[in-house]
């Protein structure tokens, strides 16, 4: 069993990521709020989660130039300053057009970070890749689950969504003040990215392809599980986007438990179950209309949520055959599609059906992602993963 270390390398690498969980997690119930407030329809204020998608198709050409250029470690301190600029941006404008391009800006710096990250723990743990990277976003979830709590009180409290989101910046300056001082990981990986061009393997392509319908599953479950909850089960706004922290609570525990399964579990065998989990956690979020089914349905959802990015990513990296940053960098165009389309259908059928019958979009994703595990698995050959 691979052993993972957890010396300070490892745990700046965590804060790096969970600062960018606050806002990922933290915006998804900000989304039905900024419509109300902007007086949008549902399609339309689905445009933000499209402008994280065009931020992410900027972010991922430029991280792997950027870390040739100036290197990972500087790229990472430089997107959590990105972060941090966009953030203040997001709460100083209330039009459309601002908006929408303070979350481009948003996406882009979050993007290099989440590729930095993810190529860091692969160079800096090698064979345990895999539970770090599902460790550090055991942490993501873990910062995410206080994210839609914060703004749902800061709503009840009268004070709107912004100084809820806004925390970020503290998070960043905080991490920011006692990161500088930590040597930052190895990079084994960058000079064979910088010498070689080789192509990509088609394992490498399947679990990308894998990991547009895992986000899917996600980004429209974080944006849109709050107007469910106000359209069926009858919540208040501020209780609705409070009550989306039972996903990320899911997520959290999940992820704890997943990194160590994880390290004794095959990859697609621990994902066919993560999958399977999440849609009996649909199953019970969408029939009930009572609040508490709904949100224990929600909770069972996120444990089986937990594994889908961490497991596909990983499984994604240790197939590219040691092109870390470059195949990091690109699974941001997956997720791209992923932000930029499926939420945006989900929001044209909802504006026609409702939000409660779109939702059923969701289990189409899953049983998807179910199958190209099943086909990453025969190209594979039943080879470890750890092989590739």
């Amino acid at each position: 069993m691979p052993r993972l270390s957890h010396d300070r390398t490892t745990l700046l690498i965590y804060a790096q990521l969970s600062v960018w969980g606050f806002f990922l997690y933290g915006f998804g119930p900000v989304v039905p709020l900024l419509r109300d407030e902007q007086g949008t329809s549902a399609a339309v204020a689905s445009l933000h989660s499209t402008s994280l998608a065009v931020g992410a198709l900027i972010g991922a050409p430029a991280f792997p130039w950027l870390v040739r250029r100036y290197g990972r470690a500087r790229v990472l301190w430089g997107a959590l300053a990105g972060v941090a600029v966009t953030v203040v941006a997001l709460c100083a404008f209330r039009p459309l057009p601002a908006t929408l391009a303070a979350v481009v800006g948003a996406s882009i710096f979050g993007t290099m970070l989440v590729s930095g990250v993810n190529a860091a723990l692969a160079d800096h743990h090698g064979p345990a890749a895999t539970a770090a990277i599902s460790e550090a976003n055991a942490v993501a979830a873990g910062t995410g689950v206080v994210a839609p709590i914060v703004i749902g009180a800061a709503v009840g409290a009268g004070l709107g969504w912004r100084p809820g989101i806004a925390a970020v910046i503290v998070l960043i300056g905080l991490v920011m003040v006692v990161g500088f001082r930590v040597r930052p990981p190895l990079v084994r990986s960058a000079g064979a990215v910088a010498s070689q061009r080789l192509p990509l393997p088609r394992p490498y392509w399947i679990a990308w392809t894998m990991l547009a319908a895992t986000g899917s599953i996600e980004v429209c479950l974080s944006l849109w599980a709050a107007d469910v909850l106000r359209s069926n089960v009858g919540m208040s706004p501020a209780a609705a986007s409070a009550t989306v922290a039972a996903v990320v609570g899911g997520m959290f525990a999940g992820r704890l438990v997943g990194s160590q399964v994880a390290r004794r579990v095959a990859p697609v065998t621990l994902l066919l179950v993560a999958l399977g989990v999440s849609l009996a956690g649909f199953a019970i979020f969408w029939s009930s209309s009572v609040p508490w089914i709904a949100a224990a349905g929600l909770v069972v959802l996120g444990v089986g949520n937990a594994m889908h990015y961490p497991l596909v990513v990983s499984m994604a990296i240790l197939a590219a055959g040691g092109q870390a940053d470059r195949a990091s960098a690109y699974t941001a165009y997956s997720i791209a599609i992923a932000f930029g389309i499926s939420p945006v259908l989900l929001g044209w059928v909802a504006d026609g059906v409702g939000p409660h019958l779109a939702f059923l979009l969701l289990p189409g994703f899953i049983v998807a992602a179910a199958v190209l595990a099943l086909i990453f698995s025969s190209q594979e050959s039943g080879r470890p993963l750890s092989a590739a």
